[in-house]
């Protein structure tokens, strides 16, 4: 599935992206970010991720503010 993603800086990205729909958060790759050069922003709280094995994957610290578009569905 491709989703329009449009960052605070009001640039506009098409990507490739898996859904999954038991997901509590939305994630986006660290790598991606780094590459976009997106803004992020600190968490007042920070909370973990885990795998589906329910094996620690890491904690989560840092966000970037996004306006997502999937069929015409704007978060």
């Amino acid at each position: 599935m491709y989703t329009n993603i449009k960052t605070k800086d009001r640039k506009e990205l098409r990507l490739q992206t898996l859904v999954d729909f038991r997901c509590t958060y939305t994630g986006i790759d660290k790598q991606l970010v780094k590459e976009e050069k997106m803004r992020t922003e600190s968490m007042d709280r920070s909370f973990e991720v885990f795998n589906i094995n329910r094996m620690k994957n890491r904690e989560v610290m840092q966000f970037a503010p996004l306006k997502v578009e999937i069929n015409r569905h704007k978060e």
